[in-house]
């Protein structure tokens, strides 16, 4: 089974750069979009053309603001966020067998302090959810923009950006809690120490072309799925978006 997720920093403007043309030659069973900013009634008609059989939609309440959207062939069980009060759009929920599939827009804390602890507040409710999940012997996957590089080599230029959100101690460190507790980064699990491997660009300064990045959209399993993954990859060379589509391969 193929999943994949991708920040399309708008669903409209990337239906309109004919954007999706590649998912015929990747042929994903789930695909995830982050920040479509798009109500349910303003998603464009050529998204219901894909070849998906199921598409799910929870948008913000705020116009043209975050949201994230699901296409799956998967017969799901599909929720928005159980565990925050989400009226940002930022969570899907999908269950199906003994598993709970994550589609998550996570918030952005650059914009000052109660941003941030916004972030930080979304963040532990999260864990503490999935957590639960996995102690009652759920499988978890959770896909998207977490908006935090985890480790030095997850960035061009990690000196720099110390004191930048998305990259501060207190946001990495809760990536190391999302370890400890038995989730696994499937990039890294797959890659190891690979370099230069990141998801997303300014559209400042060239930055894509001199691939000047940040890896902040993952796939995280637990470790229950641990001996089904298979792959996990960045499709860094399909543009639309300043994100690049992430994925993995895994036996479900």
């Amino acid at each position: 089974m193929k999943l994949i997720s991708w920040n399309v920093n708008g669903l409209r403007a990337v239906i309109n750069k004919d954007a999706f043309s590649w998912l015929s030659e990747y042929k994903p069973d789930f695909l995830a979009l982050q920040e479509i900013k798009a109500s349910e009634d303003k998603i464009p008609a050529q998204i219901y053309n894909l070849g998906f059989e199921n598409i799910s939609v929870n948008s913000a309440k705020r116009a043209g603001y975050s949201g994230v959207m699901s296409l799956s062939n998967l017969k799901s069980t599909n929720l928005k966020s159980q565990f925050f009060d989400d009226d940002e759009g930022r969570v899907l929920e999908h269950r199906f067998d003994n598993i709970h599939l994550f589609n998550i827009y996570f918030p952005n804390g650059q914009q000052g302090d109660e941003r941030l602890a916004y972030k930080m507040d979304f963040y532990d409710k999260f864990l503490a959810y999935i957590k639960a999940l996995v102690g009652d012997g759920k499988g978890v996957i959770f896909c998207g923009d977490v908006n935090t590089a985890h480790r030095e080599i997850d960035l061009k230029n990690p000196k720099a950006n110390s004191k930048t959100s998305g990259f501060l101690p207190c946001e990495r460190e809760w990536i190391d809690r999302v370890l400890d507790a038995g989730f696994i980064d499937t990039f890294r699990f797959i890659n190891g120490d690979k370099k230069d491997a990141y998801s997303w660009w300014s559209y400042r300064f060239n930055s894509r072309a001199k691939n000047v990045g940040w890896r902040i959209d993952y796939f995280f399993i637990s470790s229950n799925l641990k001996d089904k993954l298979k792959d996990a990859f960045i499709l860094d060379g399909i543009e639309g978006s300043d994100h690049a589509p992430v994925g993995i391969e895994i036996d479900l």
